[in-house]
């Protein structure tokens, strides 16, 4: 039977429904939980993030994919009981957004060590939780060069992807053509990657998206709502219209079955402040009606948020 993992156990692909395919329950650096100032307890976590995910589901979003990996704040117990309480899929991951988030004794890891690791949480579960990862992260380090490191974790995530079905999500899209010889030297089909923030308003320019659908590859437009016009922007916003239109280039170029979109949004940001007024709520409040304000036909968005995630993240075996 086709199945996706979530936290409170696999399900088929045709029960996900709206899928947000990039986003984050909780995400802070190694170390954030430590300090005092951006501290938060149980609590207070719970109190920003239900109301999210509950307003998440009545718009009709069925399913959360969170992509926060180890040592960022990761907590899948958390996660089940957010998804028993709003009744949103929630899917976890394994992996590291990048090299320079994993904590020494990762960073000291072999290839096979660290493949390993992720086909246990993949296939066995994560920590004592019961829950499986459904997807495996990794990520380009800062500097938009693959490190050494980075380059271990895609290898041993390319093994895990090939011995489990499980797919392969990327934080950035820079540095594609090491990604993309290591997923080949690895025999890894292009179309279990999904390459993310391909629109992101610092490395957009760099990044080639029209050639990694080209080369089979699935392209993540998933930071949708950073923008410049908010009161307070992050470094990585970008003009709403600007970024919506390079979406739409890149679906006009053919590419709508290689496309994907979502908000990396963090429901309860973990040692920093978040950026204020952006939710995975991005997605039904402003995403959709600037899409058909645009001319996008309902069955496009559906291919874009039901078909095309649910196929991505289709366990392959």
């Amino acid at each position: 039977m086709s199945r996706v993992n979530t936290v409170l156990g696999p399900i088929p692909p045709e029960e996900l429904g709206i899928v947000a395919v990039h986003e984050h329950i909780g995400y802070g650096m190694p170390g954030s939980e430590l300090d005092t100032k951006w501290w938060k307890s149980p609590e207070q976590r719970y109190a920003e993030t239900v109301p999210k995910l509950r307003a998440f589901h009545e718009y009709g979003g069925g399913t959360f994919v969170d992509v926060t990996g180890i040592c960022n704040g990761r907590d899948v117990d958390y996660y089940k009981s957010l998804s028993a309480k709003t009744g949103v899929h929630i899917v976890a991951c394994t992996g590291f957004v990048g090299g320079d988030t994993a904590l020494p004794f990762f960073a000291r890891a072999s290839v096979d060590y660290l493949a390993e690791h992720f086909v246990h949480e993949i296939t066995v579960g994560i920590g004592g939780t019961g829950s499986s990862a459904g997807v495996i992260k990794v990520g380009v380090s800062r500097g938009g060069r693959m490190t050494e490191l980075d380059k271990r974790i895609y290898r041993a995530a390319a093994r895990a992807a090939l011995a489990t079905g499980v797919p392969i999500l990327t934080h950035l899209a820079i540095d594609a053509e090491n990604a993309i010889a290591i997923f080949g030297e690895e025999g890894l089909p292009l179309d279990r990657v999904l390459f993310g923030h391909a629109d992101d308003g610092v490395n957009a320019e760099q990044t080639r998206d029209l050639w990694i659908a080209e080369q089979g590859g699935r392209v993540g437009f998933d930071t949708f709502g950073y923008e410049t016009e908010l009161e307070d922007p992050p470094f990585w916003a970008r003009p709403r219209k600007e970024r919506l239109d390079h979406f739409l280039r890149f679906i006009g170029h053919g590419h709508l079955d290689r496309a994907l979109a979502s908000a990396d949004a963090n429901c309860s940001p973990l040692g920093w402040p978040g950026v204020k007024g952006h939710t995975v709520n991005y997605l039904f409040e402003d995403l959709f009606p600037d899409l058909r304000a645009a001319g996008v036909d309902e069955a496009t968005i559906t291919t874009l948020f039901v078909e095309n995630p649910a196929d991505f993240l289709t366990i392959q075996n």
